[in-house]
């Protein structure tokens, strides 16, 4: 069944809104076959896979569409899509991006992460590390202190020697060709701290193999094999834990090229119709667009009509009604009818390469954000660094050089503890977990490290606040010869072949009566108003108020206008040009939403509604939930620039789920896609709440919060005994036998690691 609908306008439909103009458009068929969305959720996610099942009738969803590319002029994105955005190659497959430090698997792990894009396979390295750790353990000393377990024999030293070399060769080359990038960008962090540490261990221990086992040395040099070969392993085991701990993304922008097809129907000036590469298209061509497929390209409609499901690109639930002379974008699906569009452009002035420059350009920003643990690991390396100059020129003057330098080294090592390489994976892991549970997907770590700033809470209405399908609200009858239930009956008998979300909603409505369902016959589509039909030998119709308008069929609207003003789309049943019934129905909120907002205000987050609907319709959802800042009528590019507006006062969290969310999710402090959205704006999330209830941003935000003090209270236990040891291991209070040496220090090492692990694992929802 076909149904009508034009942004902004009444459309001619037979489902009505106050608001709207009074236009005639075309018709539109509803199943849209959505299976080319190709979500990676559950079954239950793809309920209404882009904004749900998409009302597209008068006063439902309406998001400025007319706003968005009438006065725009979208060429073809060529759909190889070699554009540089920010230097990256946007090949079709897109398999090889790395946006602004994902690594090639296309993972967001935040700074570090970011620079371990070398790191290869990390459970493979681990293991390998762990076994060479293994005889190295057994062999070696810990920071001088012979342990029970020890063996030692005849060029043991040597076997350590060669052992230690391939691991800190093999297991610390990821660390070294990282800190190489920290180097260049002259941000010195994790990477470089760990580096500085084995680099330090390694050659200070081969030395003390010459001068104990060649030169003779007395007294015996202590190696450090111990403390190189149990700090890769354990750097390497934190990574692993957070790289395992967080959800692997695809990327978004490749989502993005996805929705184009990958041929299209193009048509020569003498008429004949050649299937060609999308790629191969160029500005001023003219192309075939048959029912149910994907438009190839941005352009105009020279011949047809149809209606167009854009809700993959705009993310409202509504079809839009088209003729010659509209404009259709690349990537949006054709409905029921067969058009001839002409190219109106190639390349970067597309409406999908301006969104996916915009996530790509929002990606390498983000990408330049640094974690905690960085920024502790940053600032140890400099009070290491300078502690372990002072260190040296100090004793070498006091002493000599042979005398500094095993202070030095100790310095260096004590700087570089093993619990800070565990002190925030555990935390991830702990979180990752408790929040699976809680239906929480966790992407981005780096980004929930910041919850506590968030001032902002900026989403997305259809599909995020509001269900994105319809209900019936109400029905009654407008004559007195007419019970209320027939004129649901008559609806329900009229509509039985639609897939239209209004239409669906009466029938679910009349088969909760339990009625006998009635024959029609001569069913027939009102072009651009609705549908009629015979039942009984009487002659019936639903239509839209622009029905009535147009033939000045007049009723009283004292019992329809309490409903209009509700946000309500209403059809209206006639008989012979007489109103004889209508039908209110409406979006409604999602459980949870009403929760999510008042919790919000209670942590002093201000929350903004952003919505390409119109501006009433969003005023009344907002009245519901409490929201007093409504952003309506607005396209992908606005909300991206609202989101960069609100960060210029403050933190900003973003809560969408369509593909025109995906510039705002990636741009946001802290993106959360809900589970039920796209592919793509699920990629450009650092959240994603899987069982799409809003009420589960209250348990991110309370776990997030309890994740980052515990984050804190792990870097003080692996980092900040460093302000009391690393003067003390510089001989500060030497003169009155004050000092840590190695063996203290490990000590205080294994402590610390030990009180980290037990403090993640403390780590819970309150």
């Amino acid at each position: 069944m076909n149904h009508n609908h034009e942004e902004g306008h009444d459309c001619g439909m037979h489902h009505d809104h106050k608001e709207m103009n009074h236009k005639e458009c075309c018709h539109h068929d509803h199943d849209q076959k959505m299976e080319q969305c190709d979500m990676h959720m559950d079954e239950s996610a793809h309920k209404h896979d882009e904004k749900g099942s998409c009302c597209h009738h008068d006063g439902a969803e309406m998001h400025g569409h007319d706003h968005m590319h009438h006065d725009m002029n979208h060429e073809h994105m060529d759909h190889s899509m070699h554009m540089n955005h920010g230097g990256m190659d946007m090949g079709h497959d897109m398999s090889h991006m790395n946006h602004g430090g994902m690594d090639h698997c296309g993972m967001d792990m935040g700074h570090d992460m970011g620079h371990m894009h070398h790191m290869g396979n990390l459970k493979l390295k681990f293991w390998i590390s762990l076994i060479l750790t293994i005889p190295i353990i057994v062999m070696s000393p810990m920071m001088g202190m012979k342990m029970p377990f020890q063996v030692t024999f005849p060029g043991s030293d040597f076997v350590v020697l060669i052992l230690g070399t391939i691991l800190f060769i093999y297991g610390g080359y990821p660390f070294f060709t990282s800190c190489i990038g920290e180097v260049k960008s002259k941000k010195p962090g994790m990477m470089s701290l760990i580096t500085m540490g084995i680099s330090v261990a390694y050659v200070y221990s081969v030395y003390a193999v010459i001068a104990n086992d060649i030169l003779k040395a007395t007294p015996m040099v202590n190696d450090f094999f111990w403390e190189l070969s149990t700090l890769i392993v354990i750097m390497l085991l934190g990574h692993w834990i957070e790289m395992n701990s967080v959800m692997s993304a695809g990327s978004a922008v490749n989502k993005l090229a996805a929705l184009l097809p990958d041929n299209a129907h193009l048509v020569s000036e003498d008429g004949n119709v050649t299937d060609v590469s999308v790629n191969e298209l160029s500005e001023n061509q003219t192309i075939l667009i048959k029912s149910g497929e994907k438009i190839p390209a941005d352009g105009t409609i020279i011949d047809g009509t149809t209606s167009v499901n854009e809700s993959l690109i705009t993310g409202e639930s509504r079809d839009v009604n088209k003729q010659v002379d509209d404009q259709v974008i690349g990537g949006s699906i054709n409905g029921s009818g067969t058009i001839k569009v002409k190219i109106t452009g190639t390349g970067e002035s597309g409406y999908l390469s301006k969104v996916m420059k915009m996530v790509s350009d929002a990606q390498a920003s983000k990408s330049q954000a640094e974690d905690l643990a960085n920024k502790v690991a940053g600032y140890l390396f400099y009070a290491a660094l300078i502690v372990a100059v002072i260190a040296f020129v100090a004793w070498s003057i006091i002493h000599n050089v042979a005398y500094a330098i095993p202070i030095t080294v100790s310095v260096l090592i004590i700087a570089c503890p093993h619990a800070l390489g565990l002190a925030i994976p555990l935390i991830i892991s702990r979180l990752t977990a408790i929040a699976a549970t809680h239906g929480l997907l966790i992407r981005n770590k780096t980004s929930l490290e910041g919850i506590k700033k968030v001032k902002y809470a900026l989403m997305d209405k259809t599909g995020t606040l509001t269900q994105g399908d319809f209900k019936v609200n109400a029905f009654d009858s407008l004559d007195n010869d007419v019970e209320k239930n027939d004129v649901l009956q008559i609806a329900a008998t009229l509509e039985a072949n639609s897939s239209h979300p209004l239409a669906e909603g009466i029938i679910k409505a009349f088969d909760e009566l339990n009625m006998e369902k009635l024959s029609a016959e001569n069913i027939d589509e009102i072009s651009g108003a609705g549908i009629k039909g015979e039942i009984n030998g009487n002659k019936y119709a639903v239509v839209s108020s622009a029905y009535l308008t147009k033939n000045n069929i007049a009723f009283d609207t004292t019992q329809t206008d309490q409903y209009l003003t509700q946000g309500n789309s209403l059809s209206y049943v006639i008989n012979n040009d007489n109103v004889i019934g209508f039908i209110a129905e409406g979006d409604s909120i999602k459980p949870g939403a009403k929760d999510m907002i008042e919790y919000l205000n209670s942590q002093n987050i201000t929350p903004v509604m952003l919505t390409g609907d119109n501006q009433k319709a969003a005023e009344k959802v907002a009245s519901l939930l409490g929201i007093t800042e409504v952003n309506a009528e607005l396209v992908p590019e606005d909300k991206q620039a609202l989101v960069s507006k609100y960060q210029e006062t403050g933190s900003v969290m973003f809560i969408g789920d369509g593909v025109n969310d995906a510039p705002s999710l990636t741009k946001a402090d802290l993106g959360i896609a809900i589970g039920s959205g796209t592919d793509v704006a699920i990629d450009s999330a650092d959240v994603v709440l899987v069982n799409s209830n809003p009420a589960d941003v209250i348990d991110l935000i309370k776990l997030a919060k309890q994740a980052r003090t515990k984050m804190i209270q792990n870097l003080w236990w692996g980092a900040g005994y460093n302000i009391i040891a690393l003067p003390l291991a510089a001989g500060l209070l030497s003169s009155i036998g004050i000092i840590i040496g190695p063996m203290l220090g490990a000590v205080i090492m294994s402590l610390s690691t030990v009180i980290v692990a037990i403090n993640a694992m403390t780590l819970r929802i309150k």
